[in-house]
């Protein structure tokens, strides 16, 4: 399978690439308004109009219990009786994001689920430490850029010419990363240091994030689904190719990966906050070539190109 997208256009922003750089707890509000089970519907609209909520959590003993929102107050009015306890309401068990998770996966949880808001909770030892909304991501988003990061790496980019003063008919350099499979602690490594090293040789920031992104979606997809491998980029003047080869199960139906939201990650991977769906395609739509050659109980080769 190959795309070549050199006709349309292809632009990850600031935005884009900071999902991939910041984490749940980045963007949680950690300070989190709660009520308890036997707490009357009519307590919990008292507390959202004194804390301009639109939902909080629900604790019994310290652990979480279930969430509860405005439209489960607009329900219970509905019936007439405010003096109905929380526990009558609310959503449980609760959907939750851990604090470590990348923005990321935070933002497929909204999409997929279209809740407004998630409990935010310790990988570890499952307890309470925040709360997200989209308008946490939202401010988040705006206070990284009030420093406006973008227009000092315009300022500071310099285009590469370190392949101007090499003669040779060819010059490449390659840059390789080995990627343990099933080392979700190490997830997103590679990609992180493969950008470090393009901004070194100078490319350009807007090749750089379309470039750690789709590395990014590739490294997971090894992480996730196989033993590991290794991720190699060549980089040459004008694009960088970078090749993920990995000694997998393989993908029974390419055409079908390729599709949005279509994953075959476990369900404790998910739980981890991993296997979205979005890999192949977040993929392609960073790439200005994309080709996925993969055989069932043999691997995957995964190579795709940006132009710089």
């Amino acid at each position: 399978m190959r795309s070549n997208g050199a006709n349309r256009t292809l632009h990850a922003a600031r935005t884009q690439e900071l999902i991939y750089e910041l984490k749940v707890q980045d963007a949680m509000t950690k300070n989190v308004i709660t009520v308890a089970p036997e707490n009357t519907m009519g307590d919990f609209r008292d507390l959202l109009k004194a804390h301009r909520l639109s939902g909080t959590p629900v604790m019994k003993q310290g652990d979480l219990a279930g969430i509860v929102s405005m439209e489960d107050l607009i329900r219970s009015l509905l019936e007439g009786d405010s003096g109905q306890p929380v526990k009558q309401w609310m959503t449980t068990p609760p959907t939750t994001l851990y604090a470590d998770e990348l923005l990321v996966h935070a933002v497929q949880k909204f999409e997929r689920h279209g809740f407004g808001r998630f409990p935010v909770i310790d990988r570890k030892t499952k307890a309470l430490v925040g709360i997200l909304a989209k308008g946490d991501i939202i401010r988040c988003m705006l206070q990284r850029l009030e420093i406006d990061l973008e227009e000092k790496e315009i300022k500071q980019y310099k285009p590469c010419d370190c392949f101007s003063e090499l003669v040779s008919d060819r010059t490449t350099l390659a840059l390789r990363y080995r990627i343990e499979g099933g080392k979700f602690d190490d997830a997103g490594k590679a990609a992180s240091q493969l950008k470090q090293n393009l901004r070194r040789l100078g490319l350009s920031p807007e090749a750089v994030r379309r470039i750690t992104i789709a590395s990014y979606e590739a490294e997971m997809n090894l992480v996730i689904f196989t033993n590991g491998g290794e991720l190699t980029a060549t980089v040459e003047s004008g694009k960088v190719t970078v090749t993920v080869v990995d000694h997998g199960p393989g993908i029974p139906d390419v055409e079908q990966a390729m599709q949005p939201g279509y994953s075959t990650a476990p369900d404790w991977v998910r739980e981890l906050g991993f296997g979205a769906g979005m890999g192949l395609p977040n993929i392609k739509n960073c790439s200005n070539e994309l080709k996925v050659d993969s055989k069932v109980g043999e691997g995957t080769r995964i190579e795709f190109t940006v132009f710089t």
